[in-house]
């Protein structure tokens, strides 16, 4: 009879991580193991992110009762996904496989303040 409880979900692998066009994504400055051939420049990626009037406004209530917001969490993850992706991106167009020292920033922007800016940066290599 098989088991009713589901299988415990994999143990979280930090970075390096391979995406689909299989290009390496550390924050360390070497792979280990894996030489760097060729130095190909800084890469970086970036998202910006405006704020939505009802988010906010939820937000705000979990703000006074207290508790994480889901929504923006779910947000800023999408955006980091994406700032590195296109980080990524022109890895592979520079003919690298891996990028090194990745830095991930986050900066409130606009003048009341209200967009989000995710930044990923790092150097583009051949290993």
């Amino acid at each position: 009879m098989p088991s009713p409880w589901k299988d415990p979900p994999p143990p979280y692998k930090p970075p390096p991580y391979k995406d689909a066009r299989g290009i390496i994504v550390t924050t360390t400055a070497t792979i280990e193991g894996r030489p760097i051939q060729d130095y190909l420049g800084i890469v970086t990626g970036e998202v910006i992110i405006g704020a939505n009037i009802f988010r906010d406004f939820f937000a705000n209530i979990r703000d006074i009762v207290g508790g994480r917001s889901s929504s923006y969490e779910r947000i800023l993850s999408q955006a980091r996904e994406q700032a590195i992706q296109e980080l990524q991106a022109r890895c592979g167009e520079l003919g690298g496989n891996a990028v090194v020292g990745v830095d991930l920033d986050y900066e409130v922007i606009g003048d009341t303040g209200s967009m989000l800016m995710v930044s990923a940066s790092g150097t583009a290599v051949r290993i």
